[in-house]
């Protein structure tokens, strides 16, 4: 089984300053550095990916998204600003999904076909993205966790890669996340704050217990292995924040000295590919949006 390896390129201290500390900043010089690492480690094993990118990173960055063209992987859109769908409307996210489609596509001269949305929003509440990205041109979605979650999740949703037929007379694509059954109950897995947080065992048994079924979808972010210090401004900022932008900050750095070496064991033992492979060779089943709906 050829399963699917994917990046979400996204910058952690931006991402901090504007939802944490409310302190709108551009992305910093470390997404630039973070990736470039991953590209090493991709390289060094062979391994081609989908990395869905900001449109603001493309913009700041447009070398860095060469970069990654040049080295043979796809470009996926991860939305403009990492906006989570639940807080805009259908105006602002489409707006959000064409500008960065026409920006990275007008920057490095290729058709992008996939998406993925920040914080993997898309939810029964926000079906209507889907046909925004129909409409919008993209061929498919990567974005549903097909579990019952806090912050996000479909329960019911198909674990395989369907393609859904939309109420305007359009289709698309979707890539649902990789969950994983334990005790009867799905749970997700196989991403970068999975590797951060648990031994290497409970990713890896994910994937053997995955594969004879489906392939897997492992995402990760440049930021998950990233241990050096922030910027100053921010950890100033920081230091004064509420304690629960505090907590979150210890938390999302837990383990991260740990992801490489997991990732590395990973990359080595199993097979990967773009998403764009996965789906050329997926014998998928065809659905509506309202059957899905009433599960």
């Amino acid at each position: 089984m050829i399963n699917a390896l994917t990046i979400d390129v996204e910058d952690y201290w931006k991402i901090l300053s504007c939802d944490w500390l409310k302190s709108y900043i551009t992305p910093t010089d470390a997404i630039v550095r973070n990736t470039n690492q991953l590209l090493d480690i991709l390289q060094d094993c062979n391994i081609k990916a989908t990395f869905f990118f900001l449109g603001e990173i493309a913009k700041k960055f447009p070398n860095l998204l060469r970069q990654v063209v040049n080295q043979g992987h796809e470009i996926g859109v991860h939305g403009f600003h990492h906006c989570v769908i639940y807080t805009i409307n259908e105006v602002k996210f489409y707006e959000e999904i064409s500008s960065a489609k026409k920006l990275i596509e007008d920057t490095v001269g290729i058709n992008v076909e996939g998406h993925r949305a920040p914080s993997f929003s898309i939810m029964p509440k926000t079906k209507w993205a889907l046909e925004m990205l129909s409409k919008a041109g993209y061929r498919y979605d990567s974005s549903i966790f097909p579990f019952r979650g806090r912050r996000y999740g479909w329960p019911g949703f198909s674990r395989d890669i369907c393609e859904i037929e939309l109420p305007n007379g359009q289709s698309i694509i979707e890539v649902p996340m990789s969950t994983v059954k334990i005790l009867g109950k799905l749970f997700p897995a196989c991403g970068g704050g999975y590797l951060r947080h648990f031994p290497y065992f409970y990713t890896d048994f994910a994937i053997r217990s995955i594969i004879p079924l489906r392939p897997v979808i492992l995402y990760m972010h440049p930021y998950d292995f990233d241990t050096e210090p922030g910027p100053k401004d921010i950890i100033t900022k920081l230091r004064k924040a509420p304690l629960r932008a505090k907590f979150h900050h210890i938390q999302q750095f837990h383990n991260r000295h740990t992801v490489i070496r997991k990732l590395r064991l990973i990359l080595n033992k199993y097979q990967f590919a773009p998403i764009r492979e996965i789906i050329s060779n997926s014998n998928m089943k065809r659905i509506t949006l309202n059957s899905i709906l009433h599960n």
